[in-house]
């Protein structure tokens, strides 16, 4: 037999129900088995009993037929012998009776049938033949010798019938204790059967099942170690065995999420502190100037947020033979670079690409430092250091983090570089404006005063009339006048500043210094609204702004003015600057065309255009229009 079949459990619950059903069969078969061979016992028995009184009834006859002798009696005396005879050889009585029975009951029918056929039979039939004599003829004597032998021996044959309706008696109740031994072997192996089935059920099945149920349960609680102790060759310890590879693979599998998970949130913590440390570093490089102190702390940040031992930062080129070190967390000035013995700018730069060298720190044991090039556009500013232990190697990630960091100092480099070179270049062209300013106005006031004092030494040493002296003085005081005037013009000009307020703050600030020095009533209207104006477009603004309203209040003799700044949706702006003065004279405009000559220059800074109008023949109209 299959040894896989012979283990299997349905198998063996299979043959137990057959054993009990065999069993089950077995007896109901057995009962009717013997309730049909002990169904002929009951009618043998009767038929047996009515035997002896069969044979007392026979005696009775014969002792009746004494008494009367009537032919009556003789008949039934001859009925009763030829039912005796019926009922001995009867089906009922032979049935039950055979030489493969009881030999018991065999033996004792034999001696019943024996003693009737050869000794009670034919005392019977020499009586029943000797009446059937003429009775003058008869002789008495042979008929009642047969009848005394017949009653003489009938009580002996009964006791031969009552020893055959005991036996019959016996061997029925052996059928019947037969069966009930029988039904109770049955019983008892089937409650064996069932016991053992029992057994089964709790070693083979039971049992493995609450295994698999703990193992189930422990499972369901996320314990994932825990394995069913089910080590059998049956569908249950397939069923073990399968239930393991499946908490062993999801072990497996929540071990590798885990894992996973793990790793994602170490990618996101790496995300997270590489994002502060770039915002950091942003921060710092953008809210104050590049200084020592500054990069101090960015070299910080990295420290903390990389795990290096130190950082600095050396401002150079390859090529270079001494470094400026800006900035640097070691502890060290100096780093020994293999053997040399001062700091080796060429190892630090290398090639201009990152690399890694071994440096001794003051110590014979070496540390790693990661050189990483400050570029940007192509152009190398420096590099940054970061000190390493020996047996420490960056991950890509932190060098491409501090490749990061080192780009964004290279672009705060950059730009500080480039707002150096723009403030420089502001500053030139606001010293060329303040040199033709001077030259427009203090340079020409200076030349018409050295020429009135020309006239005066000569008028003096002509000995001239006094009157022309006296007009030649007031000149050169009216022009000394209007000198200082110019000059402190010119220095608030030069000390204007836009502060944090904006563009309205400083025009309003204007306009109202202008309207408390002098009773000229002036009106500021601004609609500039979200437009934004560059640094340079309001400087020259402002210049072109005070310049205009400088003029209307010396020589304008106006009573109004108004100030009018404006700008479209397609940053269009328009300057409008009207007085209801006495206009623009041709002599006025001749002596003081270095005004207009300035709002002209700083218009043409802008890219816009300046016209100058006189729209109602009284007063001035000053129009400016430039793109933002």
């Amino acid at each position: 037999m299959n040894q896989k079949l012979k283990n299997s459990i349905l198998f063996r619950v299979a043959l137990a129900m057959a054993a009990i059903v065999s069993l089950s069969f077995a007896g109901m078969f057995s009962s009717v088995f013997i309730a049909q061979t002990s169904e002929g016992f009951a009618a043998a028995i009767n038929q047996a009993g009515t035997l002896r009184m069969q044979s007392y009834r026979i005696a009775s006859s014969l002792v009746h037929h004494l008494a009367t002798d009537t032919p009556y009696s003789e008949a039934a005396t001859r009925r009763l012998v030829e039912e005796f005879e019926q009922r001995l050889l009867s089906e009922r009585i032979h049935h039950v009776v055979s030489e493969d029975g009881n030999p018991v009951v065999f033996l004792a029918y034999r001696v019943v049938e024996d003693q009737w056929s050869n000794i009670m039979r034919p005392a019977l039939n020499n009586y029943m033949r000797s009446t059937d004599i003429d009775p003058l003829l008869l002789d008495l004597q042979p008929v009642d010798d047969a009848r005394q032998f017949y009653l003489s021996n009938v009580d002996g044959f009964v006791d031969n019938i009552h020893l055959l309706v005991k036996a019959l008696e016996i061997e029925a109740e052996n059928k019947i204790q037969q069966l009930r031994i029988l039904q109770i072997f049955i019983l008892i192996l089937t409650l064996i059967v069932i016991a053992i089935i029992m057994r089964f059920m709790q070693m083979s099945v039971l049992s493995p099942l609450k295994k698999l149920m703990s193992a189930a349960s422990a499972v369901r609680k996320g314990d994932f170690s825990v394995r069913a102790a089910v080590k059998r060759d049956d569908e249950l310890g397939r069923l073990g065995t399968a239930f393991n590879t499946m908490s062993e693979n999801l072990s497996e599998m929540y071990a590798e999420l885990e894992h996973r998970v793990k790793q994602k949130t170490a990618d996101l913590e790496r995300t997270n502190r590489s994002l502060e440390l770039l915002y950091m570093t942003a921060k710092r490089l953008s809210e104050s100037p590049i200084s020592q102190d500054v990069m101090t702390e960015v070299i910080q940040d990295i420290e903390e947020q990389i795990g290096i031992l130190s950082g600095t930062v050396c401002l150079g080129k390859p090529g270079d033979p001494v470094a400026y070190r800006m900035a640097s967390t070691g502890q060290n000035t100096t780093w020994n670079v293999n053997e040399g013995d001062a700091l080796n700018c060429e190892r630090c730069f290398g090639k201009g690409e990152a690399h890694t060298f071994k440096v001794r720190l003051g110590t014979p044991r070496e540390h790693s430092v990661y050189s990483i090039p400050i570029v940007d556009q192509d152009r190398q500013y420096g590099v940054l250091l970061v000190e390493l232990n020996s047996n420490d190697k960056l991950d890509d990630w932190k060098k491409r983090l501090l490749e990061t960091v080192a780009s964004h100092i290279a672009l705060a480099l950059n730009m500080t570089e480039k707002a150096s070179q723009s403030r420089m270049l502001a500053l030139s062209e606001e010293r060329s404006v303040i040199a033709r300013e001077l030259h427009d106005s203090l340079a020409q006031s200076l030349s018409y005063l050295k020429i009135q004092v020309s006239r005066l030494e000569k008028s003096i040493l002509s000995e001239a009339d006094m009157r022309q002296s006296l007009d030649i003085s007031d000149g050169i005081r009216d022009a000394l006048n209007d000198a200082y005037r110019q000059l402190r013009e010119l220095l608030t000009t030069f000390r204007l500043r836009i502060n944090e307020a904006g563009l309205a703050a400083a025009l309003e600030e204007t306009v109202r210094e202008f309207d408390d020095r002098s009773d000229v009533d002036i009106e500021l209207v601004s609609r500039i609204g979200n437009c934004q104006f560059g640094a340079n477009a309001e400087i020259h603004l402002i210049h072109i702004i005070r310049e205009a309203l400088a003029n209307i209040l010396q020589h304008a003799q106006a009573s109004k003015a108004r100030v009018l700044l404006q700008c479209d949706a397609e940053g269009k702006a328009t300057l409008l600057i009207e007085d209801n003065g006495i206009g623009l004279l041709e002599k006025q405009a001749q002596q003081h065309h270095y005004g207009l000559t300035i709002m002209q220059e700083r218009a043409g800074g802008l890219g816009g255009k300046l016209e100058v109008s006189h729209p109602d023949a009284a007063g001035t109209t000053l129009k400016l229009t430039f793109e933002i």
